[in-house]
Formats: C-alpha cells, structure tokens, sequence
C-alpha cells in the first residue's frame, strides 16, 4: 500500500510519457471549469478539481488499465458509462461523476468484490489504510446479496468439509513481505507494477476467470521466485494482500518524514513512516526526484542495521589493540583523542596525523572532518573513500570538460535513442536507475555493454543488448580508442559541434592520434579479445544512433588507467556532439550514497571544497577568513602514502569517519600492517569493523536515521537527510568531530548542519544558491546552484563547457603491470550484488543475506574442468599479494581465463589477494585487475585462519556494556 502522507490522483502525469511540452485542455467536472495537460486522464483531472472518483485498479504510479468498473463516469454527449482512469480529456468535455445510475454501477462491482473478500477488517493489517476498504464505504456499500457461501477464495475447505480447490495459503517465504492470496482481488496492479516500474517481469495473472490469482514466476513462493523484493508489488497493492511484515507486526504508522536512502549513489528519496520514534516501514516518495516513487530491496527494507544488537552505543578507549575495550564518557574518550593527536604532533610534527572522510555521511559532516584536519590539525592529510572508486572521474572529467562529475539527471535516460554501459552493472549497483534505463530500452533504445562479464542487463525481460563487447579485464583504454579509430575513420565525427565547443589544436591531435592503424579494432583485436568487425558495429551505432548516453562505473575507474579511461569516455562523447542536451552525456554510476557529496566537500588532499587547488592562494585565502586560522599550502597524504609514511615511522595518528579500510582498501595485509605501525587510530561507526579492530579509540556513529544533513547523488542532485530518530549514542557525527575540534583548540559553534550548509555556500561556487530552506521548497538541487542557475542544473555544458572550450586529451593504451603467466594463468575481477552493499556492514546485518550469505567465486566451466573444480567445491584463490579460500560458483557469465567474486564479507578475504597497483594520476586501486591461480582446496587459508583468530581475540576484549557488542562480530 502507498504511503499515508500520499494523495493518488488515479493516472500518472502525461509528461511521464510524452517527451514534447504539453498544451492544456479547458473542461468540466460536475459543473467546475479547470484546465490540465492533454493526455491527462478524467480520473486524474476529476482529483486535481477535488473530486474522488472511486477506483481499484487505478494508481498514479501505474499506466491506466481499466478492469475494475469501479471509475465510470457520464460524459455529456457519449453513450454509455466510461472508465475515467482510460477516458483522456478533451477540449469542452462535460463530466458528471456522481448520478443514481453511477451509484448503482458501484454498489454492484464492489458487491461481487467484497463476496470473495475475508471480513476481518477489524484484525486487518491494512484496517484504517485499505483502497478496497474505503471504496466500500465511498459507494455506500450497506450489503452483499450474493451471500459468501460457494465457490471462493476466502476459505480453506469447503461446505462439506473438503479442501477448497481455489483457496492459497499464505505465502511468507520472502523475509521482508507476506503475500496473503485470499485477500486479494486481481486487479493486477502489482503485475503492472512489477512489469512497468521494476521490469523484472516475476509476476504474473495465472488461469482465467473466477479462477484467475496472482502468482510468482512458475507458481512458485516469492523467495524461490524471479522476484528481487523491490518492493514495487507491495506499494502497488490497495488491499492487505501484499504486506510489510513490519506493518503487520506494528500496526498503522502516525506520522512520515521524507528522508533520503543512505545506500547506493542513486539518492532514492522515502517517506519514513513512524510510531513515535519507531520505524515501521519505509516508502519510496511518489515525488522523488531520483526514483519517482521506486526503490530496491536494500534502501526499501534492510534498515535493521540501525538498531541492530552488535551496534555500539557506548565510547571505549584501550591503550593497545590486544588491551581489552573499557567503556568511558564522551568528555573522557574525547579529551583521551585530543590529548594523543597533540602529543604525536609534538613530537613527530604536525604532519604526523590526518583524516578519513566517508562516503557514507552527509556533505556537513564530510565538509566537517576536512576542515577539522585544515584548521585543527594544521595540515592536508585528508582523504576519503571515494579515492579507491571514483577518484579517476573527477580527474578525468575535470581535464576534458571542466567539472568534476556527470552531466546529466536520471530522467535524461527516457530521451536516449543509445545507452553505452561501460565497466557498470546497474541492476545490481543501482537498480532504480536501472529499472528507468530498462524502461527505454523496452521502448526501443539500442544497448552497448562494455564488461568482461555477462551481467544481467545483457539480456533480461524484452531487452536484449545489441553489442556485448566481452573485453579482457584491463584493456578499457584500447577498447575505448579502438571505438575512437573507427568514429574518426569512418567520418562519423560531428565537426559542427567539435569546431563550435571544442579546442581546435587539442582536438586535431587527438584526431592524429586514433585515426593511427595500430587504435584500430583490427589492430586491438587480439589485446581486447573482441572480433573487429563487433567493435566497430558498436561505434558505428553510438555516433550514428541519435542520442547517444554512456554510463560507467567502478569497471571503468578501478584500474592502473583509469583516469586514461574516464578521459577517453569524454572523447568520444565530444567527438560525437553527444554533451549539451537531453539524451546523450557522461555520466559515472556512483558506488555510495555520498560519493559525490564527499568529493565536493573537499575530501582529497590537494582540493578544498568545490575542487580547488590549496596551493591557489586566492582561494585559500578565501578559506582563511572565513575558518580564521592560516591553511597549509601544499597538498597533504593520499591514504596509500599515509600508510606508507606509518610503516616508515613518521605517521602516527589517524582520524576515521564512517569508513572500514580494513576490509575495503587494497592488499589487506597491508593495510592492517599500516594501522598496527600508529600510536592513536581512532575509528568513528556503528559496529566493530575491520578497521576499528586495530583502533585505541572507538567513537559510536549515528545512522542516516538519527541525523540531519544532505547527501549528493550521482546526479549532483542534493537531497534533504531528516532525523527520525534520536541517535543512539546521544549524538549525530558531526556533533562528535565538532566536540574533537573544540578539544583539539579550533573552535566550532554550530548548532544545526543547516548552518555548515551556510558555511558551504559561502565558500563554493556551484553552491551558492543551496541551503536547507531552498532544498525544502525545490524537493533537490543539482548543483551547480548560483545566481546563474538558482533552481539547480539538471543537464551541464548546455552552451559551453565549464571549462569554456572541451579539451580532447591524448589516451594512450599501456598495458597494466598486472600480467598473467603460468603461475598466475587467471585474470580476477571484482563487483557487487544486488543484496549487499559495500563491505557489507549494514546489510549483513539484515535478512538481506537470505539470498547472499557469502562471497563466491565465479569461474568459467572451462577453467573449472582443467583444475577439477565442481560447483560449490571450496577454492584457493592466490595472487602476487596473497591467498584466501572461496566457494565456487560454475557459470558462464564470465569468459575463460577470468574469474570473478564480490567483496561484501570480510571474512573473504577478497582484497588480501588485490594488489597495491593503481591508478596513475590518482593512486585509486586497481580491483579490477589481478593475475590468480585457483585450486581445489579443503581448509580456509593461513590469512583465513588468523583473521578468525583476531576476530575471536577481538570479540573477547569487548566489555558487556558497550550495549550488545558481544555479538559484534556476527555476519563475518
């Protein structure tokens, strides 16, 4: 069901599906005169004027279908008794929506409904918020002649006691949600739904007339089904068939707050439906921006994270990491921190300490910690997550175009005649989008996959992609420059826009550049193992197609040249005139839900806020006056060069904020050897992670739900975070790195992140227009957000690039250092699946691990069969770094001579065996390339076991009242 907070006109808006403006129609309804769209449906225009006509298959979110007879009207001049939901308006039309007549239609239909509908309002889950419900008493429903004796769906046997052939028992497979197929009046809004919104097609109406029921792919429960729990059948349902186990066991929510999802970098914005301050479920927001009323199992249903039993709730310090935990006051673990970070600073420098900002928090508390480690520390040792995914975009970006981020808004994807994914699996990434982008696609869009793996979108429901360029790990470049070969020498260059926009000298020797025969497909064939003639019908339709969009991801960026890559992607869409307009850009998927936000804020060590250089004295004096304090002028550590600088003695101290390098970051043994090498790590979350195991200071986090703030999308859409909760641990993150710089000798005096927000835009130009107030009245901002553009920039580069002429740079394909042989034959990449996120922290601690509980290894039967490997056999995976045992999984998603795992279980060890290799001009991790051996084994790993054995030490030295930690290594 919808949410309470929501008003459903019946139809959806006519824009939705027309992409010209619309011209409005002048009309009457029961003798008020209103104007609305064309195309806008009576149902629709009848609820814009006020008027409820009754409905049951009708919703906004969903295409009008016209089944229950419940909507008729009388339009003078038409014979009969219209369904108003299938009725368009017409210029003069004069409606009456209530008549004797109409009445008895009515009372008829939701007689026969109500015949074969259980009477248990009263015990109901959906009693006080049921469509079926409340169309009963809109229609004056007084009795059902029918009686409720017969044939039906309502009762398990019938009169003589034998079993009712038609009845299904209640199906609660699915963890999140039970489907209860006696209440249910087939009116197929969650098919729709299901079909229209998610495209997954898992639904569908089985048999026909009376006996026709909803059922779950081959009839089978929701859980062994195709169904991947989005959610969109259960908003979509007006009765208590499809319901929240949550609602069930809570009741009816008192009150929602908008809010915004705290997981991938779509941004989905929900309606948090509350009891006081209890959760009892959340609602994709009908007016959401990013997802218009859509959401995926993650941001719509694993939110037990925030009051799991293994959350710490409670500060400890110890002295060593083998000391037992002992829980303190705030006032202590703080004082405790500051006392530490000011003597390492006294006697190894100030340059002895830095910061970790998160993806994961808001751009207040982000902008927070970078200012904290500027003006407190007194240095630029500040760095953030988004270096190990996303680092290469804003580098690449910002030397082609001018800006640090994409181009486009989501709903660009409805006007793209070409959709180039690239190095992204957005059905398992950022399935909202996904669910938008399939929609084109089934409307007719053409589809380009780059990806060494067959991933879902390849072929899925009524989409099957036209190219699928199956290229060898690593060879993004060469792909890349071999589809520039074939633009430039076929002529399929848009001079008219590259002689306008672009940089003449930069652009002809780019020209040069990949017109030389050795950039062909031809000549790359081998390299990328693609036959020529596929890679160049792939060009071809992305520069002749119309528009044409490309959406990459870490595929893209997580490799020796990534920022090459990012550089080339907006080559080729310059090249092609495909910036500037509706329908085409360059547009990076982000992992987490603040990726961008956390760029923006000023995260890397050479950039303040809005990706300004610390050496540009202008703007660093722009920081000193506001911050009060004298800026250090030279950029500060990366985070391999701070762990680098620990095992060399000379870093001591580190500040972490929402971010478990332990278990994210490269070559874990090196990492752990970096942090055991420091004197005071202080790790500021919710649980127990793998990085805090090696900490001295633990601060408890707060969850999005107990804080105020803003995230940014992969869209540079800036979405209000509203407290729904008190924090757990008595204060929001940014209170806590406020409460250190105070202790630390820099002042802070916030009180609210509204008036960080302030500070931001004050300070950073494509912010100034922002605040809190402007985001409440707009619903989001995308930035830039300034005098120029005061309701945000939905497209960039409109009439000129930021950069003012596009500069083509030179991408030249070098091979990564990464190479197999004949002890390391295999080629290992790296993703993420639809049910977990991240490392997995908050999802493993949600019934999300129903349908992911491990990380396993994909490998090609072939490679399976030469090393005598079975599906599910236990596999040793080792490269140059390391080793770690998986279980197998045997398919053919992934070529020969590749393999594949995720990363969402620390126990895995999946980044004991990546490498220190990274990106040349960003130093971001190369994941998506390691040479590996694999092998049949039948015990876990050497790092395997010890890392069960720190755990089990860890696990010991936690004290009973840090509140319910002594679980708080469960899910590893």
């Amino acid at each position: 069901m919808r949410s309470i907070a929501e008003n459903d006109l019946g139809t959806p808006h006519p824009q939705l599906f027309r992409l010209e403006p619309l011209q409005t129609v002048a009309l009457e309804i029961d003798g008020v005169r209103l104007e609305v769209p064309e195309g806008t449906s009576v149902m629709r225009a009848a609820a814009i004027a006020g008027t409820k006509i009754p409905k049951l298959c009708a919703t906004d979110s969903l295409e009008a279908f016209g089944s229950c007879r419940l909507c008729l009207v009388e339009i003078e001049g038409r014979k009969g008794y219209p369904a108003s939901c299938t009725t368009e308006v017409a210029e003069g039309m004069r409606v009456r929506t209530q008549s004797p007549k109409l009445a008895q239609l009515r009372r008829g239909v939701m007689e026969l409904y109500i015949s074969d509908h259980p009477l248990d309002c009263l015990t109901c889950p959906a009693n006080g918020h049921c469509e079926l419900q409340d169309m009963a008493g809109a229609v004056g429903l007084r009795e059902v002649r029918y009686g409720y004796d017969g044939a039906n769906h309502v009762q398990p046997t019938q009169q003589g006691g034998s079993a009712n052939p038609l009845f299904a028992a209640k199906d609660e497979s699915n963890p999140y949600f039970a489907f209860d197929p006696s209440k249910c009046i087939v009116c197929s809004r969650c098919v729709r739904a299901c079909e229209d919104v998610q495209g997954t097609f898992a639904l569908t109406i089985q048999g026909r007339g009376f006996g026709s029921k909803v059922a779950a792919s081959q009839d089978q429960p929701f859980l062994d089904s195709e169904c991947v729990s989005c959610g969109a059948c259960v908003q979509a349902c007006p009765t208590a068939t499809l319901s929240e186990k949550s609602l069930i066991a809570m009741g009816q929510a008192d009150h929602s707050v908008v809010t915004t999802c705290a997981y991938c970098g779509v941004g989905c914005s929900f309606r948090a439906e509350m009891q006081g301050e209890e959760l009892v479920r959340m609602v994709p927001n009908q007016d959401g921006h990013a997802n218009h009323g859509h959401s995926c199992v993650k941001g719509r249903f694993a939110l037990g994270y925030a009051t799991h039993p293994d959350r710490i709730t409670t500060p400890m310090i110890r002295e060593k990491i083998t000391d037992p935990w002992r829980v303190v006051s705030w006032e202590e673990a703080i004082a405790h921190i500051a006392r530490e970070f000011k003597r390492i600073q006294a006697e190894h420098g100030k340059f002895s300490i830095g910061g970790i900002t998160s993806s994961r928090c808001t751009n207040e508390e982000t902008y927070l910690v970078q200012k904290l480690v500027r003006a407190g520390f007194g240095n630029n040792n500040v760095d953030t997550c988004a270096r190990v995914c996303h680092s290469p975009t804003g580098y690449g970006l910002k030397q082609t175009l001018g800006e640090s981020a994409g181009t486009q808004d989501f709903d660009s994807v409805r006007e793209a005649d070409v959709i180039m994914v690239i190095g992204a699996n957005p059905t398992d990434g950022h399935p909202v989008f996904a669910s938008q982008m399939k929609r084109r696609l089934r409307e007719g869009a053409r589809l380009i996959v780059v990806d060494p793996r067959r991933i879902d979108i390849v072929k899925t429901p009524h989409v099957d992609a036209d190219h699928h360029l199956k290229l060898r790990p690593g060879t993004n470049v060469a792909m890349l420059n071999a589809l520039a070969h074939v633009v430039v020498g076929e002529g399929l260059v848009d001079e008219a826009f590259v002689a306008a926009r672009c940089e003449a000298e930069a652009f002809d020797k780019w020209r040069a550049f990949v017109a030389d025969p050795a950039q062909s497909p031809e000549a790359m064939a081998a390299e990328l193992g693609v036959p020529a003639q596929e890679v160049r019908a792939a060009a071809r339709l992305y520069a002749t197609g119309g528009n044409a969009a490309i959406y990459y991801g870490l595929g893209v960026t997580e490799h020796s040249q990534g920022s090459t890559a990012v550089m080339a992607i907006a080559n080729l869409a310059m090249a092609t005139g495909n910036l500037g307009r509706r329908g085409v850009g360059v547009n990076p998927l982000r992992g987490q839900n603040n990726v961008q936000g956390s760029c923006d804020m000023g995260s890397f060590p050479h950039e303040l806020p809005g990706y300004r250089h610390v050496s540009d004295a202008e703007v660093r004096g722009l920081f000193e006056r506001e911050w009060g304090v004298s800026l250090h002028d030279e950029p500060g550590l990366r985070i391999p060069n701070m762990f680098e600088a620990a095992l060399d003695g000379e870093f001591k101290g580190l500040y972490i904020e929402g971010e478990d390098i332990g278990q994210s970051d490269p070559n874990t043994r090196h990492v752990t050897a970096a942090l055991s090498a420091m004197e005071c790590v202080v790790v500021q979350d919710l649980f127990l992670n793998e990085t805090a195991k090696y900490a001295h200071v633990f601060l408890p986090g707060s969850s999005f739900m107990e804080k105020d703030g803003t995230f940014t999308n992969a869209e540079r859409r800036i979405s209000r975070v509203r407290r729904i909760m008190a924090p757990k641990a008595g204060y929001a993150d940014w209170e806590i790195t406020q409460l250190l710089s105070n202790a630390m000798g820099y002042p802070m005096h916030y009180t609210h992140p509204s008036q960080i927000m302030d500070e931001i835009a004050r300070l950073t130009p494509t912010f100034t227009g922002v605040s809190f107030d402007r985001i409440d009245e707009l619903g989001s901002i995308q930035w830039p957000c300034n005098q120029a553009h005061p309701a945000g920039t939905p497209t960039m580069h409109v009439d000129e690039f930021v950069r003012g002429k596009g500069r083509f740079m030179l991408t030249g394909y070098v091979p990564t250092r990464e190479k197999v042989n004949a002890r390391f034959p295999l080629l290992l990449t790296t993703g993420r699946i639809l049910s977990q996120y991240n490392v997995g922290a908050q999802t493993r601690r949600t019934p999300n691990s129903t349908w992911h509980d491990e990380d396993r290894l994909e490998i090609h039967p072939h490679d399976a069969e030469e090393r005598g490997i079975a599906h599910d056999d236990w596999v040793g995976v080792a490269s140059r770094a390391g080793d770690t045992v998986l279980r197998a999984r045997i398919t053919d998603r992934v070529q020969p001579g590749v393999v594949y795992t995720t990363f969402h279980f620390p126990g895995s060890g999946a980044n004991v065996i990546t490498t220190d290799n990274s990106d040349w001009a960003t130093n971001c991790p190369e994941y998506k390339v390691t040479a590996v051996q694999v092998t049949r084994v039948t015990q876990p790993s050497e790092w395997q076991q010890r890392h069960h054995a720190f755990n089990a030490l860890q696990e010991s030295l936690l004290p009973e009242t840090a509140a319910g930690v002594g679980g708080a290594l469960a899910g590893r």
